[in-house]
């Protein structure tokens, strides 16, 4: 005859409500980078329409335009766009992790945080480097 089919084993509730702790840890993560981002982000349209409002100035006294504040603008929307693009891939691995496994095992991995930091130090020291040569120039 046939085979009769297994009871379905209850759901452990102490895992169910582990695993709901880390959906909500990861959600709360990603919060805090979408807020990240979208200041870099505001932070570059923020420059880059200052140095638009700089150059309508400066049009009328007949001066050049700045045009290295216009590419660091964009240098800190390219950065916020690049770290939520990632945070948000992130994320989406997090949650396939806490739902495939019965039990939930931490991988270590290379971090965003440290990741967006040195682009952030980088971005820095470019701006700093230019306008000390404008500057001295």
């Amino acid at each position: 005859m046939n085979d009769p089919i297994p009871p379905l084993k209850p759901p452990n509730i102490q895992v169910e409500l582990a695993k709901e702790r880390n959906r909500a840890a990861a959600e709360r993560t990603l919060m805090a980078w979408i807020r990240t981002n979208l200041s870099l982000i505001g932070f570059g349209f923020g420059i880059d329409r200052v140095v638009a409002a700089i150059e309508n100035f400066k049009a009328v006294q007949d001066l050049n335009p700045v045009r290295f504040s216009r590419i660091l603008g964009l240098a800190f929307i390219a950065l916020g766009t690049y770290a939520m693009v990632f945070a948000a891939i992130e994320h989406h691995q997090e949650l396939h992790r806490i739902q495939r496994q019965e039990e939930y095992f931490y991988i270590p991995r290379r971090s965003l945080g440290l990741t967006v930091a040195i682009a952030l130090v980088c971005i820095g020291v470019f701006a700093f480097v230019g306008i000390l040569v404008k500057a001295i120039f």
